[in-house]
């Protein structure tokens, strides 16, 4: 991999958590008789480099545990640090900014922009934030298309690729910013076998090379065999955290 595609140097100490939760919980509704707690006291840690699966049955709060870990939505009790940051009181604006720096977003639906190239959809992260449109941009861009495999489609719009190649253009977009976690939301769950395997291989390598913690949900335990460590909830109660016996190959 190119030296712009090499993991960035933060300055934050690599021996510390990327992710912690500390008797986390969420709550909707809060104030009314209608409130209900969906997650229930959720502590956890992850650390740097860790490939972890999120698994539990439809209803169990994945999704709900995974847009509090992503800044989108604040938790009604405990305390989530990011980078050892804690962000429950953060405001939204500081909120968004330590989300934009910190964390990449991989979908079941890739959410590229279909009326922008493929390379534009990789800096959209950066543009977002205002960074100027520069050659060395275009070059850090182009560096992660190639690491995925895709440089020669850099020019194309997203819907001249296949479902596997937006997934993977999806995923040079989520590392764009060099983020310590990358959070992906059942990244395989709408492709075939062989496109999910290739898609899972990425995020696997992806990991190892940037240096990257993963959080990610499904529910395919097949791929869950393949993680470093297997989180499973149910009924919003963190249940089991166990390590996968045999690290992937």
């Amino acid at each position: 991999m190119s030296e712009s595609a090499q993991p960035s140097r933060s300055g934050a100490d690599p021996a510390s958590p990327v992710l912690r939760l500390d008797g986390l919980r969420k709550s909707y509704q809060v104030g009314t008789p209608l409130e209900t707690e969906i997650l229930h006291g959720i502590s956890v840690t992850l650390a740097r480099g860790e490939f972890t699966a999120l698994v539990g049955p439809s209803g169990s709060g994945k999704t709900t545990m995974l847009n509090v870990i992503g800044l989108l939505d604040a938790p009604t009790g405990g305390e989530l640090y990011l980078l050892g940051t804690p962000t429950r009181t953060l405001e939204d604006a500081e909120r968004t900014a330590l989300r934009g720096r910190s964390i990449g977003f991989v979908f079941q639906f890739h959410h590229l922009i279909q009326a922008f190239p493929v390379l534009d959809n990789v800096l959209m992260p950066a543009l977002v934030q205002g960074a100027r449109r520069t050659r060395e941009l275009d070059a850090q861009g182009m560096a992660l298309l190639d690491a995925v495999g895709l440089a020669a489609h850099a020019h194309k719009r997203p819907n001249e690729l296949s479902g596997g190649q937006q997934q993977r253009v999806a995923i040079a977009r989520a590392l764009f910013t060099r983020p310590p976690l990358v959070l992906a939301d059942e990244p395989t769950g709408n492709l075939d076998t062989r496109s999910a395997d290739d898609v899972f291989v990425l995020l696997r390598r992806s990991n190892r090379e940037f240096g990257c913690a993963v959080l990610v949900v499904t529910h395919d335990p097949r791929l869950a065999q393949r993680c470093d460590r297997i989180l499973n909830l149910v009924d919003g109660n963190l249940v089991s955290d166990q390590p996968v016996v045999q690290a992937p190959t």
